[in-house]
């Protein structure tokens, strides 16, 4: 599963090398309300094809129409602003007078082609591309981003920053790593997995992540986690995901969470206590890992886990009735904590 906005690339490249003209909007800034960030992405094919959003639906409308009755006929990079007055606001969806700027790229050529080839391949290959647009040649350049890096737009020139800025670990190739692997890329997180064991690893076929099978104490510390870090342990095997919990809890990583029923993360906390891991440290763990949303299946959980997940990333403090440690009631589940992170031990 790619992320929108690779998607939204990999499908402008694609229809260039069919012949196709193309014109790549971007969000450069909101005021106010808005309903997609800054570097939100669309593209719209000069047929009236559309991938990618910037606005939910309003604006691409606006915007197909414009191709429809006018093709697209941009000589160079262009700025547009949506939704400055309130009747346009009200027009055009935004929330109560949001404003957002866009910049309309044209797509001509085998020269825009090959670039935009250029930069797939650097953010396939995992690394993070800042890439600068010239607004009065249409000329863009590749180069070297941080995680921190964000959208400048100055009029002159338009840089992004693509590929992924998060990193997230996963100890075991299991099925539910599987579900949640494939979610987690889509979400725009580089994706390792870990797993020594060779009768999982030899049948591991996912799809944008990167799969090692050294040991996951050793892992965790060639990785330097960071505070855009993620790990999650889903072995159910103490000897190989209290390895990794016992150092990722030491780092800045923003999430370190571990599947299991009540009584077995109270179990897994006592012996984290006997490597030397602190309260504070151990205080850090999500434990049985996930929101309450009565899941079942591993695709359920996989889900239950990443929502945890992204709340953590986005500094959001889920309600009482939503967090596994808290819920009082609950529908179905294993016991083992198997089936669901949510059990009644």
């Amino acid at each position: 599963m790619d992320s929108v906005d690779l998607e939204v690339l990999k499908t402008a490249a694609h229809w260039l090398d069919a012949g196709h003209r193309a014109l790549l909007v971007t969000v450069v800034k909101t005021w106010g309300s808005s309903p997609r960030p800054e570097g939100s992405m669309l593209a719209l094919r000069d047929d009236a094809r559309a991938v990618g959003s910037v606005s939910g639906g309003c604006i691409e409308d606006d915007l197909l129409e414009r191709v429809r009755r006018h093709g697209i006929a941009l000589a160079r990079p262009e700025a547009v602003q949506y939704g400055v007055l309130a009747d346009e606001a009200h027009r055009f969806g935004l929330p109560c007078g949001g404003t957002i700027e866009l910049v309309l790229e044209p797509l001509k050529g085998e020269r825009e082609a090959r670039g935009l080839r250029a930069l797939l391949d650097a953010i396939e290959s995992g690394q993070l591309v800042a890439r600068t647009l010239s607004m009065a040649t249409g000329d863009a350049t590749l180069g070297p981003a941080r995680a921190t890096d964000g959208v400048r737009f100055d009029g002159a020139h338009l840089r992004t920053v693509h590929g992924p800025r998060y990193r997230l670990l996963v100890i075991g190739a299991g099925q539910l790593s599987r579900y949640l692997c494939e979610i987690a890329a889509g979400l725009d997180y580089r994706v390792i997995v870990c797993d020594p064991r060779e009768e999982y690893v030899d049948t591991w076929n996912v799809p944008g992540t990167t799969l090692v099978r050294t040991m996951p104490d050793d892992t965790v510390l060639d990785m330097k986690l960071d505070a855009r870090s993620a790990v999650i342990a889903l072995t159910h095997d103490p000897k190989l995901d209290d390895l990794a919990l016992m150092e990722a809890l030491k780092t800045p990583a923003f999430y370190v969470g571990a599947l299991g029923s009540r009584r077995n993360d109270a179990a897994r906390r006592e012996r984290l206590r006997e490597f030397d891991v602190s309260d504070a440290e151990i205080a850090r763990l999500r434990g049985p890992a996930g929101v309450y949303i009565g899941s079942r299946t591993p695709p359920e959980i996989a889900l239950s886990i990443l929502a945890e997940l992204t709340a953590a990333k986005h500094g959001v403090r889920l309600p009482a009735h939503c967090d596994i440690r808290e819920a009082k009631t609950w529908r179905g589940g294993e016991s083992a904590g198997c089936a669901t992170p949510f059990a009644r031990a």
